[in-house]
């Protein structure tokens, strides 16, 4: 019986390439979150070689760490393959210790690592130690706060009442 999970992590990040005469599958290999089994996300399906852009076709075969995070961020592969990724503990709001007790307004720019998507209130609340409604009364942003995002952004924290 297979696991009806729609989580995955990809593990070591590892795609699979097959050769069919001129075409080429590539899988991205990901493991599920619950059951722990290994499964293929089908990439590309019987594509001519002549189709591949040969620095992509390199980072497939190389296993390139910046393909691999461009692929699972790739909405349609994940429509297609009907999985979801776990967020779970991929982000947090590092705040110098103190940095509420400064001159108000305080003025925070969020820098990304990694593209993981988040929704700003969110972050701040969980990295502020603020309520939510909180957040969304005292900090000022040009994004919207309630929708995700993965691009960095600057906020700006109102004084309490």
């Amino acid at each position: 019986m297979d696991c009806r999970s729609e989580r995955a992590t990809t593990g070591e990040g590892r795609f699979r390439v097959n050769a069919n005469g001129k075409l080429l599958d590539v899988w991205l290999l990901v493991r599920c979150v619950s059951c722990d089994r290994t499964s293929k996300l089908a990439v590309h399906e019987r594509a001519s070689v002549s189709s591949f852009d040969p620095a992509e076709l390199h980072g497939y075969h190389v296993n390139d760490q910046e393909l691999v995070a461009s692929r699972l961020l790739d909405p349609l592969l994940a429509r297609r393959g009907r999985f979801a990724l776990d967020w779970t503990g991929a982000w947090r709001l590092d705040t110098p210790s103190g940095c509420l007790d400064e001159a108000w307004p305080v003025q925070v720019e969020v820098v990304f690592e990694d593209p993981v998507p988040v929704r700003p209130e969110r972050l701040i609340a969980q990295g502020l130690g603020l309520s939510r409604n909180e957040v969304l009364r005292r900090i000022k942003c040009d994004i919207p706060l309630r929708r995700r995002t993965s691009a960095g952004f600057t906020f700006s924290v109102m004084a309490g009442d």
